[in-house]
């Protein structure tokens, strides 16, 4: 194959989620050339990426250029690792002789399967695993499991020293752990001597600001991925930064709620899990933290991650 389209509009778990499978496509296929269709708030993750050679960034209020960019090389092969109807119309307007994507079922919408030229089953668990099979049925090579970040650029200050970076915010507040333990949390942490820094977008200045205790560090990806890297642990629920850390094999503690952790859980080793043992998986999308969230106590969090981080 000489040219290959790879398709993962959004968003950051997920982009860092495909960054394997993407390598192995690559290693599969050293030869051809590359792209990534990706929507733009996202671009950064790709920056430098040496599997990838040409990015697009896709906006759908800017249609007709997107459309333009997208169909300035002829692919012979996309792959749809997103499996939605959006990502399945992006994959067919780039023209390709063939397109691969998950079987109905498997996709995360059926009708996105009607779409795809080759429809692959996988008996995988975790999302990596399964968008790694799904390369494989494109062709992908089998190489050593990477996840290619950039570097990432400093965005204000961060604290001299050891520092535990959490990301209180996630894409539905059904996964988010209480605003309110982060402080409590920040208080037992000050005990041995290591101040906690919340980290989120400008947007959430003044929601983050209300936790008394910790310090405050705005940014963009670039500035979070160099805030990740600097950290001596993280702390995270079920969102982009979190898996970010995982790909970067940072030690610290995931707390999960209503998503399944062998699904959707960081992937590696390098992070301990705590969840309720009466969670319950329904993935329900709340306007508040789940209940099972605020059984997870601020103290249990702090052992944990004392225990595992800093004895």
């Amino acid at each position: 194959m000489s040219s290959i389209l790879v398709v993962r509009l959004g968003a950051m778990g997920d982009i860092i989620h495909t960054l394997p499978a993407v390598a192995a496509l690559k290693a599969g296929h050293p030869h051809s050339r590359l792209t990534w269709v990706v929507e733009p708030q996202w671009a950064p993750l790709l920056e430098a990426n040496p599997f990838v050679d040409r990015v697009v960034t896709f906006r759908r209020e800017r249609f007709f250029e997107s459309l333009r960019d997208l169909r300035a090389e002829p692919y012979q092969v996309a792959v749809d690792f997103q499996g939605l109807v959006k990502s399945a119309v992006v994959a067919r307007l780039a023209g390709p002789r063939r397109i691969f994507g998950f079987a109905a079922g498997i996709a995360r919408e059926r009708a996105a399967s009607l779409l795809y030229s080759n429809r692959v089953n996988t008996s995988a668990v975790h999302m990596v695993d399964m968008r790694l099979d799904l390369a494989a049925a494109a062709g992908a090579g089998k190489s050593t499991l990477v996840f290619p970040l950039p570097p990432g650029r400093t965005e204000g200050d961060l604290p001299e020293g050891e520092f535990v970076l959490a990301s209180p915010l996630a894409g539905w507040r059904s996964k988010q752990w209480p605003i309110e333990h982060y402080g409590e949390l920040a208080i037992r942490l000050r005990e041995l001597g290591i101040p906690l820094v919340l980290n989120g977008p400008p947007a959430a200045r003044a929601e983050l600001s209300q936790v008394k205790g910790a310090t405050l560090h705005c940014s963009g990806i670039p500035g979070l991925i160099d805030a990740t890297r600097r950290a001596a642990a993280v702390i995270g629920v079920d969102s982009g930064p979190l898996h970010l850390a995982a790909a970067l094999n940072k030690p610290g503690i995931a707390i999960y709620g209503p998503t399944d952790p062998a699904l959707n859980g960081p992937f590696g080793d390098s992070l301990q899990l705590v969840r309720a043992p009466d969670a319950i998986t329904s993935y329900k999308r709340g306007a508040a933290p789940d209940p099972s969230m605020w059984k997870i106590q601020p103290a249990l969090v702090f052992d944990a991650l004392k225990a595992g981080c800093f004895a």
